[in-house]
């Protein structure tokens, strides 16, 4: 049994639903850091602190704390629902996405830097409930 979960992204549920050849359950926890106003800066020109626009240049940029909640509860959720049974979930999200569900299972980097845990484009990790 195979369990398919997106990003509500188009692109995001594209992808696994071509690979897979089954509907993919949106959540929303799943979806790209909202970089805010920043989003239509060209990348070259955005003020940044660390890897993430600043905040109090760009309005709406997420809060990086936030975000890790946001997917770490959809990770509870599926652990707490399925982690005990034996089947496949795939899950289909983006470069931070992917990086923070990394990090659920690996701990968060003391750095802060989630996405060593990314999957790269066309690239798949595999991690398993303990």
């Amino acid at each position: 049994m195979i369990f398919v979960f997106s990003s509500p992204q188009e692109r995001a549920v594209q992808t696994v639903e071509i690979v897979t050849g089954k509907r993919a359950i949106l959540d929303d926890r799943l979806d790209v850091f909202d970089l805010g106003e920043a989003d239509r800066v060209h990348i070259g020109e955005v003020k940044s602190v660390g890897p993430l626009p600043d905040s109090t240049v760009y309005k709406g940029v997420e809060d990086p704390s936030r975000f890790v909640n946001r997917v770490f509860s959809f990770m509870k959720e599926i652990e707490s629902q399925y982690g005990k049974q034996e089947l496949n979930i795939l899950i289909s999200g983006h470069r931070c996405t992917t990086g923070c569900i990394g990090s659920y299972f690996e701990g968060l980097p003391t750095d802060g830097n989630i996405l060593k845990f990314s999957s790269d484009t066309r690239d798949y990790k595999i991690f398993s409930f303990k």
